[in-house]
């Protein structure tokens, strides 16, 4: 069963950045796409990007400008570079895939000053 491990959160101050990655465990993974999605306290878990095995990416219009999905299909890790962070941008980050597999623990970013 593949696993996604997310891993780069952290605390930063608005106007930061930082770099999510998220690379599988477990068996075998040849995904057409991957997705990242976030969850704010309170709120439900919404979609942030999409990356396709043949590189064609889409941003909910909130993060548009301000983030960069890539992937390394040699080491199947996908990567959210976030740009100019804001303090509704604090969440919970996970990454999926296309076909969805099991979701990981997450990786959390606080922006706060």
């Amino acid at each position: 069963q593949v696993q996604l491990v997310e891993s780069g959160g952290g605390l930063v101050q608005p106007g930061g950045s930082l770099r999510l990655s998220c690379a599988p465990s477990g068996m075998a993974f040849r995904p057409t796409a991957m997705l990242w999605h976030r969850q704010a306290p309170g709120k439900q878990r919404e979609w942030v990007a999409t990356i396709t095995s043949g590189g064609t990416t889409n941003y909910i219009s909130s993060v548009k400008g301000r983030f960069t999905i890539s992937r390394d299909n040699a080491k199947n890790t996908v990567y959210l570079q976030m740009n100019n962070l804001k303090p509704e941008d604090t969440a919970v980050y996970y990454c999926n895939s296309v076909p969805v597999v099991s979701w990981g623990q997450g990786t959390q970013v606080i922006v706060s000053s």
